[in-house]
């Protein structure tokens, strides 16, 4: 038992939500789609440095395009899990504001995450070739005819990925704010800890 009055997660299976914690399904799910936002950023700004004849200019598109098909179904996932399985009710020391702004930050990301995805589809169909996912499947080019495609949609998704990274921040710099002046569970309670019941 934790000196604290919480435990973790791990100490039994709670794979399901409850009125005052996360379960261990939505709490992976969060942090692999916080690691894997971070990790394909990180690589899509490194490949803008590549040259052409560099031995990584086409095998690290191939991951980046890949790990973002993937990113799509895990953040599906993650919706449906969500809708099928109530979140906790919010910390009772939350103001109306706060409850409002996190409603509003977590729709944002939700809306930037697919909007990213999006256009990074149209990017890497714009020449009519599918997407091949690391030769599990592949997603055909549905959308060839929009002008300049490639670099608008290229545009569009630099942009819009600095903003869900600065948005990132933000959720992050809140979630640190409850827990070190707040001192609530906010933070805590997505790390899968657990008020001690006995």
């Amino acid at each position: 038992m934790l000196s604290n009055g919480y435990r973790t997660f791990w100490a039994r299976d709670m794979l399901k939500n409850d009125e005052t914690t996360y379960g261990w399904l939505a709490i992976l799910l969060h942090w692999v789609v916080a690691l894997v936002v971070f990790g394909l950023f990180g690589l899509g700004l490194y490949m803008t440095s590549l040259g052409y004849y560099d031995p990584l200019y086409r095998s690290l598109p191939q991951l980046h395009k890949g790990v973002g098909v993937l990113l799509f179904f895990i953040v599906v996932l993650r919706l449906v899990w969500r809708w099928i399985n109530p979140r906790p009710r919010p910390e009772p020391g939350l103001s109306r504001f706060e409850r409002t702004a996190s409603g509003v930050v977590h729709g944002l990301l939700y809306l930037l995450l697919f909007a990213i995805m999006c256009s990074g589809y149209l990017i890497s169909t714009a020449d009519g070739r599918p997407i091949e996912v690391f030769g599990l499947f592949s997603l055909p080019a549905t959308i060839t005819s929009i002008p300049q495609q490639e670099d608008v949609a290229g545009l569009v998704h630099l942009v819009l990925a600095i903003v869900l990274m600065a948005l990132v921040v933000l959720h992050a710099l809140g979630a640190l704010k409850h827990h070190f002046i707040d001192r609530d569970r906010t933070l805590l309670r997505m790390l899968g800890m657990r008020r001690d019941r006995s």
